[in-house]
């Protein structure tokens, strides 16, 4: 399908009111999905794991990589026909939380949790090797997410470490990283710490911005650094806190002004009222959105080349925006953690019980 052909079809499925169903695939009757014969929406993938694939790194319509539970990151090169497992080699006990990718071989995943299970493996030939670039030894840190800024210079998050959050930086596409120096870090709140449902924590846009997001404290935040991590500001944004289990967990920026965060309370069966805020100035403010997300949502992803389309997931369904984050309708039923775009109108989400799907027919 043509890159024209494709933005039409993504367009009119997603705009179309689609019937949502609970396995997962939403079926549209779009103007461009009927001319090529496609059912458009959510179609899920078959990648032979039962694993939870928390992050998720496309880089095209036939490319991409997920990375979750059991050590587990598998790797497509033909639209999700077909999954190789490319594990890094004795990774089964660690929980991989984040990836991120710069094309079908070079990709950089990060592990979570207390100590020395916070590691970061790189691999240069499409995971048939990997390295181990990282391993926490300060038993105080716990790593939830990382981001690039291009093909080399990046950032990993660590919960508050004596009072900050602390930030490892690397400037070799991830072979090698240190811990940035702390004065430029605002306090933590008591009980403030990032959430590693998506691999949406820590998000950047363009060469220097990024922006980090909180919960559990009794506001929740939006951190961001204009200078690759060593200053940093933080603003409350109007998602609701108060809890160790509510807060923002994912953040998307088109550009870096323009950005979208989502979020609420993780736990089945709790209400997330204001699920969802949007920033038009690089975070200094935000807004909520006039029509949420019904649910608590984890992941969110700009719609490729638009300036006012959306995409957030989570475990109870998929919510479009038309209108930049203002109003979101659920569209899909089906469980996601995450989701991400890419520039050649590819989209793929991933989940629980070894869930991948990629939007298309």
């Amino acid at each position: 399908m043509s890159a024209g052909l494709c933005a039409a079809a993504v367009t009119a499925a997603l705009v179309t009111p689609a019937e949502a169903r609970p396995d997962g695939v939403a079926q549209s009757a779009g103007s461009a999905g009927a001319a090529t014969g496609a059912k458009l929406g959510w179609q899920l993938t078959d990648t032979g794991t039962d694993a939870r694939f928390r992050g998720l790194a496309a880089v095209s319509r036939n490319t991409a990589w997920v990375a979750g539970s059991k050590g587990t990151v598998l790797r497509t090169g033909d639209g999700g026909r077909s999954w190789r497992n490319v594990s890094p080699p004795g990774a089964g006990e660690l929980e991989f939380r984040d990836i991120e990718a710069f094309d079908g071989r070079r990709a950089v995943v990060l592990a979570i949790g207390e100590g020395e299970a916070s590691r970061v493996f790189r691999t240069d030939d499409g995971g048939v090797s990997w390295s181990e670039s990282f391993r926490n030894t300060d038993p105080k840190a716990f790593y939830d997410c990382l981001t690039f800024f291009d093909s080399r210079h990046g950032l990993a998050m660590s919960d508050p470490v004596d009072g900050k959050y602390r930030m490892l930086s690397t400037g070799d596409g991830g072979k090698s990283w240190k811990v940035l120096p702390n004065a430029g870090m605002p306090a933590a709140q008591p009980g403030e710490a990032g959430f590693a449902a998506s691999g949406q924590c820590l998000v950047s846009s363009g060469a220097r911005d990024v922006w980090l997001a909180t919960g559990g404290a009794a506001t929740a935040r939006v951190l961001h650094s204009g200078d690759r991590g060593l200053t940093w500001t933080a603003t409350q944004s109007t998602i609701p806190a108060g809890d160790p289990a509510r807060g923002v967990f994912g953040l998307a920026f088109r550009d870096r002004h323009h950005g979208i965060a989502v979020g609420g309370d993780y736990r089945t069966g709790q209400a997330s009222p204001r699920a969802a805020a949007i920033t038009g100035d690089a975070g200094r403010s935000w807004r909520q959105a006039k029509t949420p997300p019904p649910a608590y949502r984890s992941g969110v992803a700009w719609l490729p080349h638009s300036r006012n389309a959306a995409l957030a997931v989570g475990p109870e369904g998929t919510d479009l925006t038309m209108d930049g984050g203002r109003s979101w309708r659920t569209i899909d039923g089906g469980s996601y953690d995450t989701v991400d775009c890419t520039r050649d109108f590819g989209c793929w989400a991933s989940g629980e019980k070894g869930r991948v799907a990629r939007f298309g027919g």
